[in-house]
């Protein structure tokens, strides 16, 4: 199957860190009259600033125009010259889950399964339709953690796994997609969503973001308010040792709801969600902290409204997975 991104990647969501924004840029014109005065609220005084962080934008959007071309460099190059510390965590195995995590995955692929059923096995938190449960072993993680850092440490090229997010890797670009992420999307965390998000999985999740964020001092501490390019969302804390940096949850995306709601990363525990639940992390206090997250999409879904613009999308050609959209409903408009 093919797939592909939207057109508003280009122009829309763009994040401005320094000043807590979110924007879409179309051309100078309409971002001064749009932001003008928000930016100069939050404290940009100066013609010089606005000029900086057009600059900025500018260049996020060339990046973006590349992104196809430069993480297929890299994928190459890390194929060829990477050296694997743990070469048999790349193909996943059932050992590597908890028994708990195997035994929900069992009773959500029962036939007629009931969402009561499921929820007795797992954790219900705070905010609404927010599920946490036991995923990895704590053997695997520490493998997983010592898989990353020894990359870390490596020549290769490193790709941003987001606009937020500026450490971490890319696990496609690190070879874990096909023979781990696809069947772990599949075969275990389709049965689950499938009953606690019937709503939101369509005909199925079909494909998949996965990517690893770090938080340590002198690199990201703390992650703005945002929801995720997915249908559902799962996160799973891989240690280390921290303080702080807690999730926060807010409403959906679509709500005026600002009650914040608070959950403690755990070794191995996976947090489910919504990709539309606005949610951050809280400053990180001490320590390193890891966590693996997988945007799971459904095209069945997506096809019909991105959830990036609200609006039908108009697709471009992507690499691999794209952002989920197919071509099966919607005119493929591929001038870029």
């Amino acid at each position: 199957m093919k797939f592909f991104k939207c057109q508003c990647y280009f122009k829309k969501n763009i994040f401005i860190k320094e000043f807590n924004l979110h924007i879409t840029f179309l051309n100078r014109e309409q971002f001064c009259k749009t932001y003008r005065e928000i930016l100069r609220d939050r404290g940009c005084k100066s013609e010089e600033q606005v000029n900086t962080i057009i600059s900025q934008i500018e260049k996020e959007i060339e990046r973006r125009e590349k992104v196809n071309e430069e993480s297929m460099k890299r994928k190459q190059f890390i194929k060829e010259f990477y050296k694997p510390l743990h070469p048999h965590i790349y193909t996943l195995k059932a050992d590597y889950f908890h028994s708990g995590f195997l035994k929900l995955v069992d009773v959500c692929k029962k036939p007629n399964v009931k969402s009561t059923e499921v929820l007795e096995l797992i954790t219900t938190e705070k905010a609404q339709k927010v599920y946490s449960f036991p995923v990895f072993t704590e053997e695997f993680c520490r493998s997983f953690l010592e898989e990353l850092e020894w990359f870390e440490k490596s020549d290769c090229p490193k790709g941003r796994p987001n606009t937020m997010n500026n450490y971490g890797v890319l696990l496609n670009e690190l070879g874990f997609d096909e023979h781990f992420m696809t069947l772990f999307r599949e075969e275990y965390l389709q049965p689950i969503s499938t009953v606690l998000y019937p709503e939101w999985t369509g005909l199925k999740l079909d494909s998949h973001k996965a990517f690893i964020v770090t938080y340590k001092e002198d690199e990201d501490l703390d992650l703005a308010d945002h929801f995720d390019n997915s249908e559902v969302t799962i996160n799973v804390s891989l240690g280390k040792e921290f303080t702080g940096s807690e999730l926060c949850f807010k409403g959906m995306k679509s709500s005026n709801d600002d009650k914040i709601t608070t959950y403690e990363n755990k070794t191995g525990i996976g947090l489910l969600h919504r990709g539309q639940h606005i949610h951050c992390a809280a400053p990180l206090k001490t320590g390193e902290r890891y966590n693996l997250i997988i945007w799971m999409r459904s095209s069945s879904v997506r096809n019909q409204c991105c959830p990036m613009c609200n609006d039908k999308p108009e697709l471009i050609e992507a690499d691999g997975f794209g952002d989920g959209f197919t071509a099966d409903t919607i005119n493929v408009c591929n001038t870029l």
